[in-house]
């Protein structure tokens, strides 16, 4: 995409493949929870109070990584920040650096997300409200997170120059938040990441040329 952001479509053992150990500073990755959330749910059909987008169900999140996804995102990356860590406490060591999203609305969903982080540090939650989703383009991704939430966890975790890498770029989130320090912050970050279903490929990355094309995005 241009001198710092190189996604590509296809799986994310064969991009990890091609990486030697510790190549990545930082993984920041939100996998499959296996929950079945990879589309509309019929609750939200059925209950008028649920304004959530309608999304095809793809059937990616029936099923959670394994131990070989694990052991090559622990292996290319020094430091890692898991969503939906809570779902894949057997394959994460103990750590006290936890994050909390608070989603900012007291909604019958969650409340908010909780992050592994491998770093040594305190717990720490941010409230960012879910709609802002919508000031960066609306949902293309049925587990879509605002690309404020990424933007303060590079401002919050990542060092300048560090080399960043996300395995399931989903619906770009990440990309802008990397263009927008980089612009406004001059933080110098490295992207990798890679998105396996093409229609979400192609829906990401015209989102992500399309505002990262504006200079100092979101100062």
């Amino acid at each position: 995409m241009n001198d710092y952001i190189n996604i590509t479509c296809e799986d994310n053992m064969a991009l990890m493949a091609r990486y030697p150990d510790n190549y990545f500073d930082l993984a920041i990755v939100d996998p499959p929870y296996g929950i079945k959330r990879s589309g509309q749910l019929e609750t939200f059909t059925k209950n008028p109070k649920h304004k959530r987008k309608h999304h095809e169900d793809k059937k990616w999140d029936n099923h959670k990584p394994g131990a070989k996804y694990w052991e090559g995102l622990f292996r290319v990356s020094k430091n890692q920040i898991v969503w939906g860590s809570n779902y894949f406490t057997n394959y994460l060591p103990p750590s006290m650096g936890w994050i909390y999203w608070d989603k900012g609305q007291k909604l019958s969903m969650s409340d908010g997300e909780l992050a592994f982080s491998s770093f040594e540090r305190a717990l720490r939650s941010v409230t960012i409200n879910r709609a802002k989703i919508a000031e960066a383009g609306g949902a293309i991704h049925p587990t879509q997170k605002p690309f404020f939430l990424y933007k303060w966890i590079l401002l919050n975790y990542a060092n300048p120059g560090d080399k960043i890498l996300d395995t399931h770029i989903g619906s770009g989130s990440i990309a802008i938040a990397v263009d927008s320090v980089n612009k406004v912050e001059g933080m110098n970050l490295t992207l990798t990441g890679c998105e396996l279903d093409p229609e979400y490929y192609a829906k990401a990355m015209e989102r992500i040329k399309d505002k990262t094309a504006q200079q100092c995005l979101f100062q």
